[in-house]
């Protein structure tokens, strides 16, 4: 398996500790409200009356909004050299938006409004990630696995704070005070901004777009794209789901919801960095293979099980292997192209949660009699990425260091 030369960081330019802090705390703000949309979204959907399949098409339209800003974002952090004003500037992009929805009453406002928003968000990620693969050539998945600590952190704390908004007061008033962290660390970054590494000015060229077109449009890209959709189709079936499943056929409550979600999620986080160290010292193949099918079979038991506990502990193990496997899959996008890092996971991220971000739809409408049919369908998913990287020759030239054992 090749390796990749030795950064600046190899060679004692080790990247400052408050800077991997600022950017796992810019994470987390920028993510509070869009996570809170897994419950915010169904307190919105049960407030109008709406259906699962018009609930999972505002998860559609939400997710597909924020999906738009990957790409051309992930082309910024190669080419523009003030990537801190960029990332500043993100924050204000995301409180405003999702402000501005909660003062609306319309169904198609408020999708259009927290399309928008998200759109701010997800211009963080390339950015962010883009900015630390950069730093940490030989330790990428270790490198992304610290940022998204940062966002699943914000789970564990602002999905149970949207439980006692929602249960205390309505939607609105949620995101009203979840947008006030966003702005505060905003202001943060445009304090630190210089502090961000500059990078060095270049314009998009067009053979920039075709060396990305060959790079992904052949057998081996296209694998590791559907690897890739279909990983993220399972985990969006079970989260965007499973809250509607939790009140709907259980009769729980806002809080006690939003407590079992963010259980699920909590070792997930916990294990992202210590899962990414593993795959970049034996290879992304084991832990995507192993992680998808270990969420298919405990996503078929909770399709499966007439017990409430049994389903629980069946939807948290496969929360908790997707999410702790989320740095090995987007570490693998960049192995695969090589460079352009930034460029490389904005195209990851656009088609993790723009293509399937349909899951959420397909999932409403499959649950649309009994909601557990969804995590029959995200079984299904997860099954295909198994199948997918499985079925990876281990020689191909351009997967090798990606799913090489």
């Amino acid at each position: 398996m090749s390796r990749p030369e030795p950064s600046a960081e190899d060679a004692g330019q080790t990247v400052k500790p408050n800077l991997l802090a600022a950017f796992s705390l810019g994470h987390g703000a920028n993510d509070l409200v869009p996570i809170g949309m897994f419950l915010l979204i169904p307190g919105f959907g049960t407030a109008m009356g709406l259906s699962p399949t018009e609930i999972g098409l505002l998860f559609m339209i939400h997710s597909l909004g924020g999906a738009m800003a990957y790409l051309p974002a992930g082309i910024l952090v190669d080419h523009v050299a003030n990537r801190g004003i960029l990332l500043a500037a993100t924050f204000f992009w995301v409180g405003t938006g999702y402000l501005l929805a909660s003062f609306t009453d319309s169904f198609w406002a408020f999708a259009i409004l927290i399309a928008v928003a998200n759109t701010g968000d997800s211009a963080w990620h390339p950015l962010a990630t883009g900015v630390l693969v950069q730093m940490h050539k030989t330790r990428r998945a270790y490198a992304l696995g610290m940022h998204a600590i940062g966002g699943h952190v914000s789970e564990i704390i602002v999905l149970p704070l949207c439980g006692l908004f929602l249960a205390m007061w309505d939607w609105r008033l949620a995101i009203q005070v979840l947008v006030i962290p966003t702005f505060l660390v905003g202001c943060y970054f445009l304090v630190i901004r210089h502090k961000v590494p500059r990078h060095i000015t270049s314009r998009p060229t067009r053979g920039d777009a075709a060396a990305i077109w060959r790079t992904w449009a052949n057998r081996a890209g296209l694998r590791v794209i559907a690897i890739l959709i279909f990983y993220n189709m399972g985990l969006f079936a079970i989260i965007t789901m499973t809250p509607l499943f939790l009140k709907l056929n259980h009769n729980f409550g806002w809080i006690e919801t939003a407590m079992a979600m963010a259980f699920m999620m909590l070792f997930g986080a916990v294990a992202q960095p210590w899962t990414g160290k593993i795959s970049d010292n034996i290879g992304r193949r084991p832990l995507i293979i192993g992680g998808n099918a270990i969420a298919a079979g405990a996503a078929l038991t909770a399709w499966a099980s007439t017990s409430i506990a049994l389903t629980l502990m069946a939807l948290g193990v496969a929360l908790t292997v997707q999410v702790a496997i989320r740095a090995v899959l987007l570490a693998s996008a960049v192995d695969h192209a090589g460079g352009r890092e930034g460029t490389s996971l904005g195209l990851a991220f656009a088609f993790m949660d723009g293509i399937a971000a349909s899951a959420a739809l397909l999932a409403g409408w499959v649950g649309r009699n009994d909601l557990a049919n969804a995590f029959l369908l995200a079984s299904g998913f997860s099954l295909l990425a198994v199948i997918l990287a499985a079925t990876t020759p281990k020689t191909a030239p351009s997967v090798a260091e990606k799913l090489t054992v």
